[in-house]
């Protein structure tokens, strides 16, 4: 958690395209909220057999932990989809993003349910005894 996940039409985005914009989404997430590394996951789709949403070609939905304000989110919104421009070379109106909310009661990685944002100190400890 947070978690990711890109769905795009069919060979519009490129497996260079799609490290390149994971490192980016893992870098800005961080960045913005201050969440460790080992939180953020990127999955990338190009199942659908029609465009993304709204005849869209991406379509990024993001479910993150709650507590995070409106400026961080938009920020999130505004950095990513920057990112997924830049590497994807579409038209931002090709771009479509969500972000929902998430308790952070509602999240188990590794078998323990996720401390709420800036508690991570000892969840990290206890997961990565040798750091991250």
């Amino acid at each position: 958690m947070p978690l990711y996940m890109c769905n795009a039409v069919h060979g519009v985005i490129s497996a260079h395209a799609k490290k390149r914009i994971a490192e980016d989404v893992t870098d800005i997430h961080c960045d913005v909220t201050g969440a460790p590394r080992a939180f953020v996951h990127a999955f990338f789709f190009e199942d659908a057999p029609q465009l993304a949403i709204d005849g869209k070609a991406v379509f990024l939905f993001a479910s993150i932990r709650e507590g995070h304000n409106e400026a961080q989110k938009a920020a999130l919104v505004s950095r990513i989809t920057a990112s997924i421009h830049a590497h994807v070379g579409i038209d931002m109106s090709q771009i479509v993003m969500d972000i929902t909310d998430v308790p952070a009661s509602w999240v188990m990685e590794g078998g323990e349910i996720l401390p709420e944002p800036g508690e991570e100190g000892d969840w990290i400890k206890r997961r990565y005894p040798v750091g991250v």
